[in-house]
């Protein structure tokens, strides 16, 4: 079957049909996924069932390089999913039960509703996400994403001077700690602050685009008040309407998207009354963004 891509919105996401990603894929399936990653941003993969672990880290897999383990901050019954390669992107406990509402994973959780990308607070951050939908609630949930390439070129030629070479610092302690979440002592040195490129260029198309993130806390050089000022004009800026596509999930949709273009959020939904089980896998981008300080 040949490979279309449905588009899905006018400047970011599509549909990709022709590709069957239950099953192993060759390089040619590869080369016309990572095209049309370029493209669009955002894949949207339609399956009749959610795919199993072994699926989809497999498939995961076959696109590059995982991310390793890093420190999350868990549920008080403990971990629900046994894979360290998935991320339990869910309101569940290991037994299946929703969780308490004062449960520290639902609190950290609830920052998958900022603008963000995944593993900005990592030196290193991640290039693609991949999220396979298993359990949906009857109503909200859904998933928007922005374009930072196109938010990016619609920027007037000052502030892409002004910012052409700024460096941000990301952290969890940023993000969550914004909600009010306090931090053990270990989860404070784990989750240290990172150096960000605030423009980035994508090495396979050359385009510019701003990487923000709701992890974003600090510009160097600039005064807390000052680099918070213009992180949330930025951020209001790129998640403008013309810029963001809606995803309403079906079970087992899988969407993939280039968190090196793309911010996203999750939408609130009753998550004391419904499950939403969302499992995610990451890949690592390879290179940081910009150089580290070293450790004292």
């Amino acid at each position: 079957m040949t490979v279309t891509f449905n588009p899905l919105h006018p400047v970011i996401g599509a549909e990709c049909v022709g590709i069957d990603i239950a099953r192993p894929i060759g390089q040619a399936e590869i080369d016309a996924i990572e095209a049309g990653m370029d493209r669009y941003a955002v894949l949207v993969f339609r399956n009749p069932a959610p795919l199993s672990t072994e699926q989809q880290i497999a498939f995961t897999k076959s696109l590059g390089d995982v991310e390793p383990p890093y420190t999350q901050i868990v549920a008080a019954a403990g971990v629900r999913l046994s894979d360290p390669a998935l991320s339990d992107i869910s309101n569940l406990a290991p037994d299946g039960s929703i969780l308490e509402r004062d449960d520290r994973k639902r609190l950290s959780g609830l920052g998958n509703q900022l603008w963000h990308s995944d593993s900005s607070y990592k030196a290193i951050p991640a290039r693609y996400s991949l999220l396979s939908a298993h359990v949906l609630p009857p109503q909200g949930g859904d998933t928007q994403f922005a374009d930072m390439r196109a938010a990016y070129d619609m920027l007037d030629a000052r502030t892409k001077a002004q910012i052409e070479d700024m460096i941000t610092e990301h952290s969890r302690i940023f993000s969550k700690g914004a909600l009010g979440l306090a931090f053990t002592e270990q989860e404070l040195k784990a989750f240290a602050p990172v150096r960000q490129r605030l423009v980035r260029t994508h090495r396979g198309t050359g385009r510019k685009s701003l990487f923000l993130s709701s992890h974003a806390g600090r510009i160097l050089g600039l005064p807390v008040p000052e680099a918070q000022m213009l992180l949330r004009e930025l951020t209001e800026h790129a998640t403008q309407r013309e810029f963001v596509y809606t995803h309403k999930w079906r079970v087992g949709d899988l969407v993939m998207w280039d968190n090196r273009t793309t911010m996203h959020r999750a939408r609130r939904y009753d998550d004391a009354a419904y499950p939403r089980d969302l499992r995610r896998t990451t890949l690592t981008d390879g290179v940081p963004t910009a150089e580290q300080p070293a450790a004292a």
